[in-house]
């Protein structure tokens, strides 16, 4: 049997739309006629970006719960029972084979009416450290995908599979490309280039950073892939004009930037920082603090105290910033050393390998 019926959920922020897609395509290239459908939080991302990837997708009326008491927060149990029921109409129309979740609001309330359906049931967290959705979720499901080690803490044990994050195909051959890279920005070819990533939306307080050290990393022959995010692309643009600044409010290419860069500045999303260890450049994480459970930190730390990146916590940036990345500059052995630390935690074949646990979920 090929024309199975498979359900996703995930979204909230690319971090988890982008992983669902990936194993969706996977998944439909070993069966093509399967039918797929995700289902998302109906003001989010997701409604706009899985239909571009071509897939249907439906929406429920669900936020997260805010950390203070807000109009949002006294709404929770009523968004949450709409949409425990309006995931049972949806599972009960369209009758699932499997069903997936990459966490995110959605996946909540349609993997708990899933599971407890009896439709086999599969989550793939992407942090060192669980949310709250896929904690509650981990006693239901089949099996749990994860990207870091040490999450028996968490989750049941025997359910967990270590696979790593879904990546991007095309990050996976840049190693040669770094003169195309370059030539793609019309970079200068004998200056360093420092790639800054905020995000889609942007982080504020990386901008601010950036902005107030363009003297000196001209004064370090640094030049700049600046992605400020679309919130921040008015505040910035101006900087164009400086010969060793580029800004951008979003990279479409993005495989060129990461091959064009000898060194990264980047916060600390879980689908980041895999990407980061597949692309192994020296990496300086400035992990959001503003992200639930503090994730972001969480995810930073896992690979710094491996030795495979710097971590540099807003608040410690006045003082630690230009001394480290002073540091890491003039030192080609460092720059060598976090490149070489950071390859070795990629997981390259997570697709491939969450997509094999779905299938032995769909034939049993």
């Amino acid at each position: 049997m090929s024309n199975y019926k498979i359900i996703l959920s995930g979204g909230g922020t690319g971090g988890h739309i982008y992983p669902a897609i990936a194993i969706a395509n996977e998944l439909k290239s070993r069966f093509p006629d399967a039918e797929f459908l995700f289902v998302g939080a109906l003001d989010r991302m997701e409604m706009d970006k899985v239909p571009q990837a071509g897939y249907k997708i439906e929406g429920l009326w669900i936020s997260g719960i805010q950390r203070k008491l807000t109009l949002k927060n006294l709404m929770f149990p009523f968004k949450l029972i709409i949409s425990l029921l309006r995931s049972r109409k949806i599972v009960k129309t369209f009758q699932p084979n499997v069903a997936i979740g990459t966490g995110g609001f959605a996946s909540g309330p349609l993997l708990k009416v899933a599971s407890s359906k009896g439709v086999p049931s599969l989550i793939q967290e992407q942090n060192s450290y669980p949310g709250i959705t896929n904690k509650l979720l981990s006693k239901r499901v089949n099996k749990i995908c994860v990207a870091y080690e040490g999450l028996e803490k968490f989750f049941p044990k025997e359910k967990i599979i270590l696979t790593g994050n879904p990546i991007r195909k095309d990050l996976l051959n840049i190693a040669n490309k770094h003169i195309q890279g370059k030539d793609a920005f019309t970079l200068i070819h004998s200056k360093h280039t420092l790639l800054v990533l905020g995000g889609s939306l942007g982080a504020r307080r990386v901008n601010q950073l950036i902005e107030s050290k363009l003297e000196y990393f001209k004064s370090l022959n640094v030049q700049l892939i600046w992605q400020c995010g679309t919130l921040y692309y008015q505040q910035y643009k101006q900087y164009n004009e400086l010969n060793h600044v580029q800004v951008h409010s979003f990279l479409n290419n993005m495989d060129m930037a990461y091959a064009a860069a000898d060194v990264i500045i980047s916060r600390a999303g879980a689908g980041s920082v895999s990407e980061l260890c597949v692309v192994g450049k020296p990496v300086v994480f400035i992990p959001s603090p503003n992200v639930a459970e503090d994730h972001q930190t969480k995810n930073a730390k896992a690979i710094a105290d491996k030795g495979a990146a710097i971590l540099i916590k807003e608040n410690e940036l006045d003082v630690a910033f230009e001394p480290q990345f002073t540091k890491l500059m003039e030192s080609k052995e460092k720059q060598e050393e976090l490149s070489k630390e950071i390859r070795k935690l990629a997981l390259i074949n997570a697709t491939k390998d969450i997509a094999d646990e779905v299938e032995k979920l769909l034939k049993q």
